[in-house]
């Protein structure tokens, strides 16, 4: 029994039987209204494979009401289990409905669901890295199944929603909920796709890219903490790790808006999501810090931005490839630091911190 687990050569399997470069696509319809527990889910996945073969698709889910596979209806209690939708007799061309609910989570995994102390007020955002979008809809859970996203999301009408691509004015509904139709991403991994949703605070800005586009920006916290948050430092250090970037590499931005947003409860230190890219809370500095750690904080920006190169643009074929893409980050991250802001003694950090720590392990 596979559990949760899915393996490498699994993955390999089911890669041979589905066909991402003759184009794959998903919409998925969200409705954050149905409570505290839990939110509804429905997938619409359009795929090629090999006529004839059987696999299966990635979904964590509370309940799952219907699986429709090329207009022929799947009994959920049979083909449903360990996480896995079982579907057989694929065609060259396949559209498959899953619709479920899912749940949210308070341990940073899926769609985490924070309830802020100071006013009671709800705050979620989605962590999919590793294998966690599979909590939020169902998935072919593995980078190299590359697919565009189209998000729609029916939520509370006084909120703020993000995902990849820019937000949409939402269609209100008269009983206090609207829904948000967001336009498809690029094709990119599922684990980097995002979703936060909630009373957000956020201000705006933008720069114009080498492509001679203009890159909308958006820095977002909650409400209880904005009043701390210095978002002007956190354009300007973007500007200029756009600016560098884009020299280096030698390629324009490849997204169509760059948004960072400090999230509760963060299991990590930030997140690389294209063009939504989440951090701790830490960084929002409610008292006087150290040098050292305002430096940290202006590399791991500049980290997550190269992530938007290497890592999402360009992307490992399995999870074993995650130390390359994020040691290069952190090259790349620390060399623009260095070589870009006014924290250029940040090669010393790296040795005393980075570098010491790989020694120790």
């Amino acid at each position: 029994m596979p559990g949760e687990n899915l393996t490498r050569i699994e993955a390999q399997e089911r890669r041979a039987v589905v066909d991402p470069t003759a184009g794959m696509s998903y919409e998925i319809a969200l409705d954050l209204n149905r409570g505290a527990e839990v939110f509804g889910s429905r997938t619409t996945l359009r795929f090629a494979a090999t006529p004839g073969a059987d696999t299966f698709i990635d979904l964590i889910a509370r309940d799952v009401r219907e699986i429709t596979l090329n207009g022929r209806s799947i009994d959920p209690a049979t083909a449903f289990a360990d996480s896995r939708i079982a579907l057989s007799g694929l065609e060259a061309q396949n559209e498959l409905i899953v619709d479920a609910d899912c749940l949210y989570t308070n341990t940073g995994e899926g769609l985490h669901r924070f309830v802020d102390p100071v006013d009671g007020e709800v705050y979620l955002y989605s962590q999919f890295e590793v294998p966690d979008s599979r909590r939020v809809f169902a998935v072919f859970e593995q980078p190299d199944l590359k697919a565009t996203f189209q998000f729609t999301v029916t939520a509370p009408e006084q909120w703020k929603v993000v995902s990849n691509s820019p937000t949409p004015a939402p269609q209100r509904h008269g009983d206090g909920t609207a829904t948000w139709t967001f336009e498809p991403t690029p094709t990119i991994s599922s684990y980097i796709t995002a979703l936060v949703a909630g009373p957000y605070e956020a201000t705006f800005s933008e720069l114009t890219s080498a492509s001679g586009r203009v890159i909308p920006l958006g820095v977002y916290a909650r409400k209880s903490l904005w009043q701390h948050l210095d978002a002007d430092y956190v354009f300007d250090k973007t500007r200029e790790g756009f600016a560098y970037f884009e020299e280096k590499f030698d390629y324009p931005y490849p997204f169509a808006k760059y948004d960072q947003l400090f999230v509760p409860e963060f299991n990590a230190g930030a997140m690389e999501n294209a063009g939504a890219v989440t951090f701790t809370e830490t960084y929002v500095f409610r008292s006087k810090v150290t040098d050292a750690v305002k430096e940290r904080r202006v590399v791991t920006i500049l980290h997550e931005l190269a992530h938007m190169w290497f890592g999402d643009l360009v992307t490992m074929r399995w999870w074993n490839d995650l130390w390359l893409n994020e040691s290069f980050a952190e090259w790349a991250s620390t060399m623009a630091t260095a070589e870009a802001t006014e924290w250029t003694e940040a090669w010393t950090t790296f040795n005393a911190m980075e570098k010491t720590w790989a020694y120790r392990q």
